[in-house]
């Protein structure tokens, strides 16, 4: 570790040693022999053998070490990336460096790199590519015969051993003895209800026994046709006895609702002239009313001033047409409830509803459920939930909040809304 890369306030161990020689012998150890074939001055071969040994000198040292600690006080050095300072990589333009790269230099550099972006697709997101051509076009009919004729005919894996009917295979599960303990604990809860109540069920009809299982709350013992009868005293079904249990009860048939024929042309041209019997209007599930007849029906809105009731149901509403109805129900005077649910009507424009809802002050009920987006989100909640505690007028409001904070909050402040105008109107009448 360099002195710039210590701590401030670090210290270092600093070891001195001394070494004195007391002894010193030299040894001879012979290695091998080596034995050559030569031939000498007369001609004649011999045997030359070498002796191959090895000089070791043995000493024995003295080694004294002594130690100190000193104190040292230097100053941290910078990080540094290829010999720079990193904050000289702060002013320097990365798409100006990624316009330099070439296609190829660009691929090689999104391998090393893996973006934790979750609005990239994955294949972009990952390092792989399959860069092998298809062979042809697909044929999916072609393709799912060719699976099924190759499961068919390949073979079954045969069984190491048949299977033979009543044959036992492998160690059977003996289930261990229980505990002479808990034996003695269940047999002292058993209640002993008397012999009159056990000569009473003893007797008992399975009609009667059926009734008391119903009394007593045990819904499983029997279907809803029997545990209502036993309520009602009407008297069991006959011929199920305990066979309802496994039999479910026949839905019954209720005639489909006459479609809304209301005359959508004609209601806009009631409203329009201020009809003084026309005080509930209500367009549900009428799927053909287009975007113009909407903008008719809110021009005229604020204008009219018998209108207390406008049901919007299931009619196609989006987010332009829910804008006009906002700036349409500001200028209400006499409008009390509103009811948009099953629409196409985005979170954001759901809030512009509610803050509408301050400046007209006569409306009671409001609700807008089920409409494109399924979750409103914590953030559209929490401003429903502050614009809805300003407003002192809404008694009702049709909305899924999915946190308890907000509905908690709504709850409680549309119960005050309840027991102040009750509280005023119990003043008005004495």
């Amino acid at each position: 570790m360099s002195t710039a890369q210590e701590d401030m306030s670090g210290q270092r161990r600093n070891s001195v040693q001394k070494t004195e020689i007391l002894d010193e012998t030299m040894e001879e150890i012979p290695i091998k022999e080596i034995v050559q074939d030569t031939i000498d001055e007369n001609g004649d071969e011999v045997e030359e053998v070498t002796q191959v040994t090895r000089k070791v000198v043995k000493r024995t040292m003295k080694i004294t070490e002594t130690s100190s600690t000193t104190k040292t006080t230097s100053l941290t050095a910078p990080a540094k990336l290829y010999g720079k300072d990193l904050s000289e990589y702060d002013e320097v333009d990365v798409d100006a460096l990624l316009a330099q790269l070439s296609p190829e230099e660009i691929n090689i550099l999104a391998k090393e790199v893996d973006p934790d972006d979750n609005f990239l697709p994955p294949d972009q997101r990952c390092s792989y590519e399959c860069t092998k051509s298809p062979t042809g076009p697909l044929d999916r009919k072609k393709l799912i015969e060719h699976i099924n004729k190759q499961a068919l005919e390949t073979p079954d894996q045969p069984e190491f051993e048949p299977y033979v009917k009543g044959t036992v295979r492998g160690k059977k599960w003996i289930p261990p003895p229980r505990d002479q303990r808990a034996l003695e604990v269940e047999e002292q809860i058993a209640i002993d209800m008397g012999d009159e109540y056990e000569q009473a069920l003893s007797h008992a009809t399975q009609e009667e026994i059926i009734d008391l299982a119903a009394i007593l709350g045990f819904h499983s013992m029997m279907n809803q046709d029997q545990y209502h009868a036993s309520l009602l005293n009407k008297g069991q079904p006959v011929g199920l006895g305990w066979d309802g249990i496994t039999k479910s009860t026949q839905q019954k048939v209720y005639p489909m609702d006459p479609p809304n024929n209301t005359d959508v042309e004609e209601s806009i041209k009631r409203v329009k002239e201020d009809d003084p019997k026309l005080i509930e209007l209500n367009f549900n599930n009428i799927k053909n009313i287009s975007d113009e007849k909407f903008e008719q029906l809110f021009e005229v809105l604020p204008k009219n001033e018998h209108l207390e009731v406008l049901s919007l149901t299931n009619v196609g509403l989006t987010d332009k047409t829910a804008l006009l109805l906002a700036e349409a129900i500001e200028k209400s005077k006499t409008l009390r409830v509103l009811n948009v649910e099953t629409n196409f009507i985005s979170p954001p424009v759901v809030v512009k509803l509610v803050k509408a809802l301050l400046k007209c002050r006569t409306i009671e009920e409001f609700r807008a459920s089920n409409q494109r987006s399924a979750v409103l989100g914590n953030k559209i909640e929490m401003e429903i939930t502050d614009l809805v505690e300003k407003n002192t007028s809404l008694l009702r409001l049709g909305l899924h909040l999915e946190f308890n904070d907000a509905r908690h909050r709504v709850a409680a402040h549309l119960q005050r809304n309840i027991d102040r105008i009750r509280v005023q109107r119990l003043n008005q009448r004495k």
